[in-house]
């Protein structure tokens, strides 16, 4: 199986889309992980997701009909900055 990793980015004040900030698959996905690690950034894997973001170009919003699998990713994120905090 070959590593994939996609990264998203949201600033929910633009009101705009997820982008896709960073994607590749191989070594350069074992550095994108490896980035999250270093910045404490929690991983989450979806090999269906990730193979949908992997071919958009960086820094293009995601298509709608990836919203639903992303705002899965984005509850899952908040879910677990809330029990990091306790």
């Amino acid at each position: 199986m070959t590593n994939k990793a996609a990264a998203l980015k949201y600033d929910k004040k633009s009101g705009e889309a997820p982008k896709v900030i960073a994607s590749g698959k191989g070594e350069l996905a074992k550095r994108i992980i490896a980035k999250a690690h270093e910045f404490d950034i929690p991983i989450f894997s979806n090999e269906a997701l990730v193979n949908s973001l992997i071919d958009l170009d960086i820094d293009t919003q995601i298509p709608s009909e990836l919203y639903l699998s992303v705002v899965e990713v984005f509850i899952w994120l908040m879910k677990n900055e809330k029990r990091g905090k306790k």
